[in-house]
Formats: structure tokens, C-alpha cells, sequence
């Protein structure tokens, strides 16, 4: 394995974003600490538990979750997207660097970003929340295990795109809207039978019922569940990163 060619990669994306670290750290957090504010302040004085769990910290998972399947998949897509862009990528492509450590390079990458934005959020809430991990490897597992498989969805993303406009037309119009109906500001149990149901449909329930979980021991879905989308969703990524340098999809002329 040409470690040296990988490392390149990933230190050249975290490079980006100590120059645009108002974008890429300041601006996540800000929005996200708003979004806590907002909904713990107008939400959390009319709910003032769930599940026994006090409504500000309740929603602390879920919002943490909401960044980091965003700026996942963003940062991602971006990433691959801009040697696309610029014609730099068939440089990368005749390099003595494999597939497998290209992806490494560029996913890596997005998901340590992710990672630190998690980790800060995390912390900023502790200021406005009494917050306890009872699982806290569980908590890193969920972390890590889903920045690194939403910033393969966000490369795949990354070569789909044929424009800056596509970038973000995944994580507006699809991950965003699931994110919000996937249980972060409620529980599924507060809604009525029939919508119980039809909510278990979308895969962000078991991303963020499994992280909460590793919180305070409470979920809407089973950890095993959780646990089976999330590798559900690597698996599904990994076997589709693989068809595109196989095939050679959108990076060959």
C-alpha cells in the first residue's frame, strides 16, 4: 500500500479546510448550536421530557446527527468533485496510487472532518445541557462508523455531479428532509400508529436512534437494528465506489 501517496491526498483535503475554516468548522457549528437554541428554547418549554430524558439533551443526538450526515456527505463530494472540475483528477488517476487508496485519501479525509465538527458540537451542547454518555464507546463507534460511511456516499456524490448545482441536490432535497423526519427533534413513539410505521421506513430513524442510545440507553429501534443499517449503508457504498473505478464511471473521457 502507497501510504505516503494516501497521506498526501488527506493532508492536502485537511489542508482546504484549515484555509477555509469559517466555512468548512465556524459555520456548521454556528447553525447547528442555532438550531439547539431555537428548538430547545421554543420546543423544550412546552415538551419538558421525552422518554425521561430532558427535552434540550434529548435533541442533542439527533442534532449531532444532522451535522454529520450533512457535512459528510458534503465535504465529500466536494472534495472529488473539484479535480473532476478542474482536470487535475487524470493526473491522480495515472499516479501510482490505487483505487482503494485514492478513496482512502479523499473519504478519510471528510470524515475526520466530520469527526471534529461532532466532537465540538458535542461540547458546545455540554454548555447549555447537563449531557451523559452511558455508552461512550458506542457513541465513537456510531461517530466515526457513520462520517466514514456518509462521506463515501458524499465521493460517490462527488463523481455523479455533473455541476456545482448537483453537489448539493442529494443533501438538501434528500438527506436533510430524512434527517428531520428521522427522529431528531421527537420520538417516533409520540407519533400516531399508522406514521410509527411509515417512519420506520427511513434509514435516518435507525442512524439516529442508535446514536441516542449510546447516550442515555434509549432508542426508538433495537441497537441491533441500528447497527444492521448502518453496515447496510457501507456495504451498499463500498460495492458502488468499487463499480465506478472498475467501470471507470464519470472519471474516464
Amino acid at each position: 500500500m502507497n501510504l505516503r501517496g494516501m497521506m498526501a491526498i488527506y493532508r492536502s483535503e485537511m489542508a482546504r479546510t484549515r484555509r477555509t475554516l469559517l466555512q468548512s468548522i465556524v459555520s456548521p457549528v454556528l447553525s447547528t448550536s442555532l438550531y439547539f437554541v431555537v428548538f430547545g428554547s421554543a420546543i423544550g418549554s412546552r415538551i419538558t421530557e421525552v422518554g425521561g430524558i430532558s427535552y434540550g439533551a434529548f435533541i442533542v443526538p439527533g442534532l449531532i446527527m444532522l451535522m454529520l450526515l450533512t457535512q459528510s456527505v458534503s465535504n465529500a463530494s466536494f472534495g472529488i468533485f473539484f479535480p473532476r472540475f478542474s482536470g487535475s483528477i487524470y493526473e491522480l488517476l495515472s499516479a501510482p496510487v490505487s483505487y482503494m487508496e485514492i478513496v482512502m485519501g479523499y473519504v478519510g479525509a471528510a470524515a475526520s472532518k466530520s469527526i471534529v465538527l461532532g466532537l465540538i458540537i458535542l461540547a458546545t451542547a455540554g454548555l447549555f445541557v447537563p449531557l451523559e454518555i452511558a455508552h461512550p464507546f458506542w457513541m465513537l463507534f456510531f461517530l466515526v462508523l457513520t462520517a466514514f460511511t456518509f462521506s463515501l456516499l458524499g465521493f460517490i456524490i462527488g463523481i455523479w455531479a455533473e455541476g456545482f448545482d448537483r453537489l448539493q441536490l442529494v443533501p438538501l432535497l434528500v438527506i436533510t428532509p430524512l434527517t428531520f423526519l428521522g427522529g431528531t427533534f421527537y420520538s417516533i413513539d409520540m407519533l400516531p400508529p399508522f406514521w410509527q410505521g411509515v417512519t420506520l421506513f427511513n434509514p435516518v430513524v435507525y442512524l439516529v436512534s442508535g446514536f441516542r442510545w449510546s447516550f442515555y440507553g434509549v432508542g426508538d429501534v433495537s441497537l441491533e437494528a441500528s447497527l444492521a443499517m448502518v453496515m447496510a449503508f457501507l456495504v451498499v457504498s463500498l460495492a458502488v465506489v468499487s463499480w465506478i473505478f472498475r467501470s471507470g464511471y464519470r472519471l474516464k473521457p
